[in-house]
């Protein structure tokens, strides 16, 4: 009798866990309370003079068998075309504040030399600067971001930088740039005025940096037709003292000479734990969370920013995310080269889905690093070239740019692992111009799938469809010999049931469903 007891017990309990597990989350997507637009200078990149990002990633041997324009690698730019990259951030990175922008124009015969000090310590031919970075923005249609040498330079040198980008009069810097074979100017928008300058960039105090931005920032001068959107140096991961002292510092008036706030924060693995490929569930748990820290500190540093701009006229730019693992065995340290994983795509559709939700105050941000350095979206080795988990959900999320932020509310399940918890589910949901909604999900917990019912306030809508990115292991990745192991798939499990949405989404998975 006892033994029959237990038995019961043990299924009551069974049934209860398994009730418990397949809980509908209810969302509401609230179009009534849209007020925001996603800025699509969200999905932007960035590529610094680092290992083979720039040498043989775009910039390639003149020998090189692949489609080329001069030495641009024409298949790396159809593929960055075809998720839409809105801006590239260049030259660096801790490199932009060792580069003197004059050593990289005219006949590359006659560029000098130097040492890449930060990146493995190697030579820096000079033969892709200036007009070749503004030739491959003309070739990717995006925005450039240049960021100018506060660190080493001085502020003549950031002056007739800005002066040869975008002066179209009689002046030296004009006079040198057609000399140099472009008659017109480029009108560059965004210019950074130093990077990471408390560390690389000169180890600098907030308050020093601050004195240093005022003096190097009134030499960036707008020209007629060219304004300029500066961009000041901000903070890392949590340093929200740098945040305050250079608020309070380039604030005046309730005005910024300043467009916008440069923060970066890289997702790290645990200590000895960083291979991009081989790790296990806690390995995968904790980089997880260290990734979705990224909402505490969108909050933390915006709500300091509103106590000094509460119009939001300062833009938070994340120049510098995503997740910095190991390098490849056998590949150069200071090359930072790594592998990309069904992880690291986790990584990114939760990311931005931070971003579009706080697209109030974030209107631009950079993926660290475009090809072959980082979390690429673009690997290559040689004449081959291979499209990364992350790559396929900047394909996919590219229907976020410029649409208006719907906002969402619901309560995530847990995703637990050892008594510790995170929140398994993340979303964000937008409206484009001719009223289609999309809503990306994703669910990071690898084991469990998250059955969601969807209502809407102020949506009209008949039909659903959507796509799935998820593959069979969290360590999943892309070779060269197996280049389809993580792609996009049709994703039909959502249906329709009078204007609510009932879609189960996968363990792993990132889904984005559009609804018309």
């Amino acid at each position: 009798m006892k033994a029959k007891k237990t038995v019961l017990l043990l299924l009551i309990l069974a049934f209860g866990l398994t009730c418990f597990a397949q809980s509908t989350v209810e969302i509401l997507v609230d179009a009534e309370a849209a007020q925001y637009k996603i800025n699509r200078h969200i999905y932007g990149h960035f590529s610094e003079h680092l290992g083979r990002c720039i040498y043989d990633g775009y910039w390639v041997d003149p020998t090189m068998n692949v489609p080329k324009d001069g030495r641009i690698r024409l298949d790396v730019v159809a593929a960055l075309r075809h998720i839409k990259i809105p801006n590239l951030r260049w030259p660096g990175g801790c490199f932009a504040d060792e580069y003197h922008w004059m050593d990289g124009i005219g006949p590359g015969s006659q560029r000098p030399t130097m040492i890449n000090t930060h990146w493995g310590n190697v030579t820096e031919d000079n033969s892709f600067g200036t007009h070749e970075f503004l030739k491959l923005c003309e070739l990717l249609d995006t925005e450039p971001f240049i960021v100018g040498n506060l660190g080493s330079g001085s502020p003549q040198e950031m002056m007739q930088w800005v002066e040869y980008l975008n002066f179209d009069g009689v002046s030296p810097m004009t006079n040198l740039r057609k000399q140099n074979g472009r008659d017109v100017p480029w009108g560059v928008t965004y210019f950074g005025v130093g990077n990471e300058n408390w560390g690389c960039g000169g180890n600098m105090t907030p308050e020093y940096y601050v004195t240093q931005y005022r003096q190097f920032a009134t030499y960036v001068k707008n020209y007629p037709g060219s304004p300029v959107r500066k961009i000041a140096c901000g903070p890392s991961g949590g340093d929200y003292n740098w945040t305050e002292v250079l608020m309070a510092g380039i604030t005046r008036g309730g005005r910024s000479s300043a467009w916008g706030v440069d923060f970066h924060y890289y997702t790290n693995p645990p200590r000895g734990a960083g291979s991009a490929t081989n790790f296990t569930e806690a390995t995968y748990f904790a980089t997880m969370r260290n990734a979705l820290r990224m909402e505490e500190l969108v909050k933390g540093h915006s709500a300091i920013m509103d106590k000094y701009d509460p119009q939001k006229r300062v833009s938070l730019v994340v120049g510098e995310w995503g997740i910095w693992n190991n390098v490849e065995p056998g590949t150069n340290p200071g090359f930072l080269y790594q592998q990309n994983s069904l992880r690291d795509a986790l990584i990114a559709g939760s990311t931005l889905n931070i971003f579009n939700n706080h697209c109030d105050r974030i209107q631009m941000a950079q993926l660290a690093q475009t090809v072959n350095v980082l979390q690429a979206v673009i690997l290559t080795q040689k004449e081959k070239m291979i499209l990364t988990p992350t790559y396929h959900v900047f394909d996919l999320y590219k229907v976020h740019q410029d649409a208006k932020m719907l906002p969402v509310k619901f309560a995530s399940p847990n995703y637990v692992l050892d008594k510790e918890s995170l929140p398994a589910l993340n979303l964000s949901a937008s409206q484009d111009s001719l009223g289609v909604v999309h809503i990306s999900l994703v669910n990071i917990d690898p084991n469990n799938s998250i059955p969601v019912s969807l209502s809407f306030n102020q949506v009209k809508w008949s039909n659903v469809s959507g796509q799935i990115l998820t593959s069979a292991n969290i360590t999943d990745h892309n070779t060269f010999e197996k280049p389809e192991t993580v792609v996009i798939k049709k994703f039909d499990a959502a249906k329709k049931q009078g204007n609510a949405l009932n879609v189960n989404i996968p363990a792993k998975s990132i889904v984005v469903l559009e609804l018309k």
